[in-house]
């Protein structure tokens, strides 16, 4: 989706995310994009989290949770093992302003180590969260992360 530029996908996919949360998130408050360092999203032209965070949104009526920034332009992840991961997004996110939700829907287009969902978890439970769920299109297999075949 955010390789090939292909935005359709996100409709699809969010339509689908929509349908179930109700059903297997039904705790949440919010939903939060993992987001993206500004120069980032000028180079892309969008978000794709935001894509599919919007399209949740509108079918679920549940808020958005916009005081998530990346504020540390960081290397793209993919091609980095567990540790490079971890040093690579070590500080990256900030909250701006107060965290008013206390069950926040990080969501997010692919999940590999869980890496960034964990960085972010911890910002969200030290800023006032009670709890984080994770909600993703796929997630890569540990097998195939392992063996530095994992294609998603």
């Amino acid at each position: 989706m955010k390789y090939a530029r292909q935005l359709s996908y996100a409709a699809a996919f969010g339509a689908l995310m929509a349908q179930i949360t109700p059903r297997e998130f039904a705790d949440v408050d919010a939903l939060c994009a993992v987001p993206l360092h500004r120069w980032r999203h000028l180079r892309r032209g969008f978000n794709q989290a935001e894509e599919l965070c919007r399209i949740v949104h509108r079918r679920t009526g549940l808020p958005l949770l916009k005081t998530v920034r990346r504020v540390r332009n960081t290397v793209p992840q993919s091609g980095l093992g567990r540790s490079a991961r971890q040093a690579n997004l070590r500080g990256a996110f900030r909250i701006v302003g107060r965290c008013e939700f206390s069950h926040p829907l990080l969501i997010d287009d692919i999940m590999t180590t869980g890496e960034t969902c964990r960085q972010l978890a911890q910002l969200l439970l030290a800023h006032g969260a009670s709890d984080v769920s994770v909600l993703t299109v796929a997630r890569a297999s540990a097998r195939d992360y392992a063996a530095g075949t994992a294609k998603v």
